[in-house]
């Protein structure tokens, strides 16, 4: 990467932090705002959940939708070269506001209370549920390894051995944060729902996929070094 090319890609990596960061903030508005209307009586209250209206349901999953669809287009618009480098740019803004939601809950709410507790992660295909620490663990390493992806002087690139990796890491996590709400959807009880508090996380396979996770991400970083060091 020459030095104007490689300028120009910190600035539009600088933008792209700028405006994850200002998304980070909108979603911590709108969040903050329905916990108001939803749990006047203790805004860090998450659960048992309300039952939302219909359409606000409707309405929450269109935002979540809106708001992946952003934060991709604002990859997209910074980097073109290849899909290798879209992802990295997605899950560099993905991982930052992800992070600075928190923090900005913290600041605004001083919520999350404590290290561990629960989240209602995403809504799509359903509930996802965890402790908001291991997300915020995940949108860490995606930052760290985008910013490596990017502006290590070494090619990166997957291997098939290692993007299955990464991907098989992945859907173990994913499954972690599907797994609590399973009760919900198997017994279908309105009910259930209106007394319904997570209990159980499943931290050792939620470990599991992220170490997984990232050595699929990291180890061609590692490959690359060993592959340079014995071309010397």
């Amino acid at each position: 990467m020459n030095t104007s090319a490689g300028e120009n890609l910190k600035n539009k990596f600088l933008w792209l932090a700028i405006f994850a960061i200002a998304m980070a903030f909108v979603e911590t508005a709108v969040v903050v705002y329905l916990r108001e209307m939803y749990f006047p009586e203790n805004i860090q209250q998450i659960f048992p959940p309300k039952i939302f209206h219909p359409r606000d349901v409707w309405i929450e999953l269109g935002r979540e939708l809106a708001t992946i669809t952003m934060l991709l287009s604002a990859a997209i618009l910074t980097t073109q070269r290849s899909a290798l480098r879209i992802f990295s740019a997605f899950v560099f803004a993905f991982g930052l506001w992800d992070l600075f939601y928190y923090v900005f809950l913290k600041l605004t709410i001083n919520w999350p209370t404590h290290w561990l507790e629960w989240d209602i992660l995403f809504l799509i295909p359903w509930a996802w549920l965890g402790p908001w620490i291991c997300p915020a663990l995940i949108a860490l390493m995606f930052v760290i390894w985008a910013l490596l992806v990017n502006f290590l002087p070494a090619h990166f690139h997957f291997t098939r051995a290692t993007l299955s990796t990464f991907v098989v890491g992945s859907i173990i996590a994913l499954i972690t944060f599907l797994q609590p709400a399973f009760p919900i959807l198997l017994h279908r009880d309105p009910k259930l729902l209106e007394t319904f508090v997570p209990q159980h996380f499943w931290w050792p396979e939620f470990l599991l996929g992220y170490i997984l996770m990232g050595i699929g991400l990291f180890l061609p970083f590692w490959s690359e070094s060993n592959t340079i060091k014995k071309g010397e």
